[in-house]
C-alpha cells in the first residue's frame, strides 16, 4: 500500500537535496515522477526545484487554487509524486494529495518546513502532521552544535525578526536554523546574527 510521507526539517537540513535524490532514485528504476512545488516558492524560478548544493530539476508550479487531485486524475502519468516546499500548500491541497494516495495507490513524498520564523506551524505542515502515514524529521544543527529546530528570520541589520508576514521567500540571505535556546537567547540579548555565506 502506498503512503503519504512528510519529511520535515529546519532550513539548511537538505530537504530539497533529499527530494531530488529521491526523484533520481525512482527514475533510475524506470518510474515516472511528478515533481511539484507551490507557486509561492519562486526563489529559483517558477518551474525549477534547486538545492543549496546545486542539484536541480524541472518541476510543475502549483497555484493555491489548483485542485491537485483533479490534475492528477486527468493525467494519471506518474508512479510517484514528490512535493518540495509542501508547507506552502493549502490544507485542502494536502487533503487532495491524501486522496491520491488512497484512491490511486500512488506514494506521495512531501518535503518541507514544520514551523515558520515565529515557531508557528504552517497550515500545510499542520495538515500533514494530521494525515500523513509516515512522518520523519531531517535533522540539521545550530551553530552551537545542538539540533536546530527553529527558522530564525534575520533583518538587514542582523537582528532576529519576530513579527511580520508568515511567508517571506528567502534562503541564507535572511534565514538561519537555530536550536530554540539560541533563538530565545539571541532575541533576549538583541544580538546581531551572522548569516551563513554572508
Amino acid at each position: 500500500m502506498a503512503k503519504l510521507y512528510f519529511k520535515y526539517g529546519a532550513m539548511g537540513s537538505s530537504k530539497t537535496a533529499q527530494a531530488l535524490i529521491t526523484k533520481y532514485n525512482y527514475e533510475e528504476n524506470d518510474l515516472r515522477v511528478w515533481l511539484i512545488k507551490p507557486a509561492t516558492d519562486n526563489r529559483d524560478g517558477a518551474d525549477v526545484v534547486q538545492s543549496r548544493i546545486g542539484l536541480k530539476a524541472d518541476a510543475e508550479s502549483v497555484g493555491a487554487d489548483t485542485d491537485i487531485y483533479q490534475v492528477f486524475e486527468s493525467r494519471k502519468n506518474a508512479d510517484v509524486i514528490i512535493v518540495d516546499e509542501c508547507q506552502f500548500f493549502q490544507p485542502e491541497q494536502i487533503d487532495q494529495l491524501r486522496r491520491i494516495v488512497d484512491d490511486f495507490n500512488i506514494p506521495v513524498l512531501c518535503f518541507g518546513l514544520r514551523t515558520d520564523f515565529r515557531t508557528k506551524l504552517f497550515p500545510g505542515s499542520m495538515r500533514l502532521f494530521e494525515v500523513a502515514d509516515n512522518i520523519e524529521e531531517i535533522k540539521t544543527i545550530c551553530d552551537c552544535g545542538a539540533k536546530a529546530t527553529t527558522n530564525a528570520r534575520v533583518d538587514g541589520n542582523g537582528y532576529i525578526v519576530t513579527e511580520g508576514s508568515q511567508i517571506l521567500i528567502g534562503g541564507n540571505d535572511c534565514y538561519i536554523a537555530m536550536c530554540h535556546r539560541c533563538y530565545r537567547k539571541n532575541i533576549l540579548e538583541h544580538k546581531r546574527i551572522k548569516l551563513h555565506g554572508h
